[in-house]
């Protein structure tokens, strides 16, 4: 069986001229013709060369693997029971869905709350995080959910001030900061600044804190989609030769005279700029963590990436010993921005054996008496099928789930929505819920009484989106908790998931489907 799919993909624009008969170890047409112009990835390597890498068109679109894993979360069903209530009273009157209480605290003093057991784990300086940040922060402040700005926000902002090398005043960091604080109701949800290599040479985190007010910083070690740092494309040179001279790498070099003339004539449209790797440490890790203490920071995430087993250990390990409020692992596959696309596809520990090897890591520092911080699990998750399982694979230590693409989508959509209702040109399979945005969003209703006329006018229709999407995932997870009986998220267990096949309980641990409640059954045919 072939996993991965090669040599073309909508990711990068390019197809097979035979569609239907293709090579599956190289992924090219079975008969490669003399004069063809290229329309596969090869093709179009060989007149566009390294800009292929990556996929297209960059600042409109998220991306993520189209690989296959051999075990994924639908091998994996949630089991129900007829019997009983945890965490409500069993009493049919009582124990109905919509009394299944979704809060959760967190935080080495429980002082985090959110209403919901999902964040955003970071969202960075592409255009499609900026030009979507007011749906996703209004968003997920209404909700009462978590949002993290990402990396390099402060250093891609043109009008950021710089003084001895650190940051002293932004526009585009102070803006999302204020767009989530604004919003936000009843102390829910958080906002979270999150810093790579450049980001913690420019001090950003400790601007956030001391003039910005906010109250959590996380450290990165990397993400699900990529091994190497954040990386956009520039289409305007000035602000390439700026980011050049604010010390990123930019390629090619925008300061070289021919690099300019080449561009200024068209030979390329595009610079890129990447960002460097973090190198790992201990002592390194500790000197950051007292830092940020002693700067402010209440509360201290990390988030790490798809690394190989030994990095996940030493994850957890030290944000056990430094008193890390919260740790999110992120499997493979996963991206919104521009992550390089065979990248993306072909490297890194997948969700399942991943989310999997950290239950583990974190049974063994439970059972030596060792704190275990929250964690957090992300990778291609979008459904309440999908954050059921994630919070009980990783149960009871899984405290969040982690999206970013599916956020993104529905605030985009949200956004287009409104646009289109301004425009008078709703499409025919959304207008046959009205023409008004208090029509269309099934939750405009509830947001109105609550905010009121004046405010919820308003809030923009991407922010509206989003909230709705998160109010269909609230609500389809109470009703799967219920039918299993548990009514609040702390009496989710790992016995909750059945494995569908030999290889999903081996690699996680959780019992094959038939062998589920086996003692249990024994006892109830022993009468």
């Amino acid at each position: 069986m072939t996993y991965s799919r090669i040599n073309s993909s909508a990711a990068t624009l390019t197809k097979n001229r035979t569609e239907e008969s293709i090579t599956p170890s190289s992924g090219m047409c079975v008969t490669c013709v003399d004069g063809c112009i290229g329309m596969c990835e090869i093709g179009k390597s060989a007149y566009r060369g390294h800009e292929v890498i990556y996929p297209q068109p960059f600042g409109v679109i998220t991306t993520a693997a189209e690989k296959k894993y051999p075990v994924d979360y639908s091998h994996f069903n949630i089991m129900g029971t007829a019997v009983g209530a945890q965490g409500i009273e069993a009493d049919s009157d009582k124990a109905i869905f919509p009394a299944v209480n979704l809060e959760v605290k967190f935080g080495r003093d429980n002082g985090v709350k959110f209403r919901y057991p999902w964040i955003i784990p970071g969202i960075g300086s592409t255009n499609i995080a900026k030009n979507n940040w007011e749906g996703l922060a209004i968003g997920s402040a209404l909700a009462g959910t978590g949002l993290t700005i990402g990396e390099n926000v402060v250093g891609m902002d043109v009008e950021s001030v710089f003084k001895e090398g650190r940051i002293v005043e932004t526009v585009d960091l102070k803006r999302r900061i204020k767009l989530y604080q604004d919003h936000q109701r009843d102390g829910y949800g958080a906002i979270i600044v999150q810093a790579n290599v450049e980001d913690t040479r420019l001090r950003v985190q400790e601007y956030a804190i001391d003039k910005l007010g906010v109250e959590i910083v996380e450290l990165k070690w990397g993400q699900g989609a990529k091994d190497i740092g954040g990386e956009v494309k520039i289409k305007d040179l000035k602000k390439a030769q700026l980011l050049y001279e604010r010390g990123y790498i930019v390629l090619p070099n925008p300061t070289e005279p021919e690099v300019i003339k080449a561009f200024e004539r068209g030979a390329f449209k595009e610079f890129e700029r990447h960002s460097r790797v973090g190198m790992v440490t201990e002592e390194s890790f500790a000197q950051r963590v007292e830092e940020l203490r002693k700067a402010g920071a209440k509360y201290i995430f990390l988030k790490t990436g798809a690394y190989r087993p030994a990095d996940l250990a030493r994850g957890i390990a030290f944000a056990s010993k430094y008193d890390i409020d919260l740790l999110t692992v992120d499997g493979a596959g996963g991206g919104t921005g521009m992550s390089p696309w065979r990248m993306m596809n072909e490297w890194g520990v997948p969700p399942v054996e991943l989310h999997s090897l950290l239950y583990e890591y974190a049974k063994k520092l439970a059972d030596k008496g060792k704190h275990v911080p929250a964690l957090a699990v992300a990778g291609g998750f979008t459904f309440e099928d999908q954050i059921y399982k994630g919070l009980a694979m990783g149960a009871p230590f899984v405290k969040l789930v982690g999206m970013a693409r599916a956020p993104i989508a529905a605030a985009m959509v949200g956004k287009t929505i409104g646009r289109a209702i301004e425009e008078n040109q709703l499409p025919v399979y959304v207008e046959r819920f009205g023409n008004k945005k208090d029509e269309i969003f099934v939750t405009a209703g509830e947001l109105r009484v609550e905010l009121g006329a004046a405010e919820f006018d308003k809030i923009p229709t991407g922010a509206i989106g989003l909230y709705t999407y998160y109010e269909r995932l609230a609500q389809g997870l109470r009703q799967l908790m219920c039918g299993s009986r548990k009514f609040a998220l702390e009496h989710i267990s790992r016995d909750d998931l059945a494995s569908l096949t030999r290889d999903a309980s081996a690699i996680s641990g959780i019992s094959y489907i038939t062998e589920v409640d086996k003692e249990e059954t024994e006892e109830i045919l022993d009468y």
